[in-house]
């Protein structure tokens, strides 16, 4: 009330957390409507505001070859994936509020998760897009416990990096959740029977944010099956997209490779500037543009789909897999993956690199 001007534009920024778990969000967003208009109110998530996130849309529903393919018949499993190279660095107390789960999965990462998986909205105004956002988000059943595979990070194997429970700040009897990766499930005739996989951890091997599209084998395939077709979107920390590609080894050769048809933005737009999400999104606002910011029902649905997983990790005190700091993850987490979603790994050897 102190500061709210009704002679002038008003508008107010909230960063996450927004809430602990639904009842909370729903407490938080009672008491901000009382104070400002849903159109005053701009919440905020930074990957919204990522170039290559803000490039699906686009991707989708200006390429006839993309969105033809976009579904459940040939598609087999979409894997977002978010890894940090670091632990909690002095932040564990706050950390351990929160854990990975509320951190980036029940927010970064459903986000884009719901761009990748909606239906083409009737214009690029902000409402239409977000109507079609929470049109899939209340498509995706709640998270089952079963779906689910925790860790909290060790110190490192040579003992440079501490674990997670040696930052002073931290309890002692912590389980808090340090790595975590989800199976979804969305409901609806473009994506049923398609496993989507959510995964995110701190203290990895690698600083990397992407998004991995496997589609299904050939049916009745000339060549034998050793390898799918991807769609890989890397949001960070190089902009880029590529789609794995099998090929006949150039020559005599009748052997067969695998290759990428290759788009890196720093060899292809190497004089363009790529603006910070939060400058991208900070423009917004000022514009008055929601079309990247969370609405009051997302958020509501978000926290829908996490509630009840997270109450049952903490009512049932999960005890998370411990995993060494600088490693890959949780001895388990890939076949789990593997098991769950049927993910299949080439059988063709392959490595893509970022062009220098």
């Amino acid at each position: 009330h102190n500061v709210y001007d009704g002679s002038c534009t008003n508008r107010v920024v909230i960063e996450k957390p927004f809430g602990h778990d639904l009842e909370s969000s729903r407490k938080l967003s009672t008491d901000i409507g009382a104070l400002f208009d849903e159109a005053e109110v701009f919440r905020i998530d930074h990957y919204l505001g990522k170039e290559m996130v803000k490039n699906i849309l686009t991707l989708r529903f200006a390429n006839v070859f993309y969105e033809a393919v976009w579904n459940r018949h040939y598609i087999s499993n979409i894997q977002i994936t978010f890894k940090e190279p670091f632990g909690t660095e002095g932040r564990g107390g706050y950390f351990d509020q929160f854990g990975m789960i509320r951190d980036v999965m029940q927010n970064h990462l459903l986000q884009v998760l719901s761009i990748v998986a909606m239906n083409q909205p009737k214009s690029l105004g902000a409402e239409d897009v977000r109507d079609r956002k929470t049109e899939v988000l209340r498509r995706i059943l709640p998270i089952q416990l079963e779906d689910t595979f925790l860790g909290q990070y060790v110190a490192s194997a040579d003992g440079s990096k501490p674990g997670y429970k040696d930052d002073e700040t931290v309890p002692q009897d912590s389980i808090t959740p340090t790595f975590a990766q989800c199976v979804l499930h969305v409901d609806n005739d473009r994506w049923r029977g398609v496993p989507w996989v959510i995964k995110a951890g701190k203290a990895l091997n690698e600083a990397k944010m992407l998004i991995r599209i496997q589609y299904k084998d050939m049916p009745n395939a000339l060549f034998p099956n050793l390898a799918r077709n991807e769609l890989v979107l890397q949001v960070s920390p190089k902009e880029s997209m590529y789609i794995k590609t099998i090929v006949k080894e150039p020559g005599l050769s009748t052997k067969l490779a695998m290759s990428e048809l290759d788009l890196s933005y720093k060899t292809r737009y190497h004089n363009v500037n790529i603006p910070d999400a939060y400058a991208t999104l900070i423009l917004d606002v000022l514009n008055g543009d929601h079309s990247n910011f969370v609405r009051s029902d997302e958020l509501d649905e978000a926290w829908r789909i996490f509630t009840p997983l997270l109450h049952q990790i903490e009512q049932e005190h999960i005890v998370p897999k411990p995993y060494e700091y600088g490693s890959r993850g949780p001895e388990g987490a890939y076949q789990f993956v593997e098991d769950r979603v049927g993910y299949k790994r080439t059988e063709l050897e392959y490595h893509w690199e970022a062009p220098k």
